[in-house]
């Protein structure tokens, strides 16, 4: 769910500014779908899902993604992830490192 509200986050961002979209993919199939987009600003998002496991007391999705963006500062920031049964699993130079205990 937390990467359906950055994606569309992201995107609404993209159209309000009136951004042009210079690549703009979807594939929707009844067990997994992908998407792939990008801007002219150097916005991109990209996430490929999959059913797993159906019609079974573990089905779950899992997806597999990424996005970036430049910020104000000319600074690109990127984050790929995987979301499936054992959560949001984030990966980035820009998230801080936990701390060993």
């Amino acid at each position: 769910m937390k990467f359906l509200i950055v994606f569309v986050a992201l995107f609404a961002v993209a159209l309000a500014e009136e951004v042009p979209i210079v690549r703009s993919e979807v594939d929707i199939e009844p067990n997994n779908y992908s998407f792939d987009w990008a801007t002219n600003d150097g916005q991109a998002a990209q996430a490929k899902g999959e059913l797993k496991n159906v019609g079974t007391d573990q089905e779950a999705l899992s997806v597999q993604g990424s996005y970036r963006y430049v910020d104000n500062d000319g600074v690109e920031h990127s984050l790929s992830y995987i979301a499936d049964e054992n959560g949001f699993q984030p990966q980035s130079a820009d998230l801080p490192v936990p701390v060993q205990a």
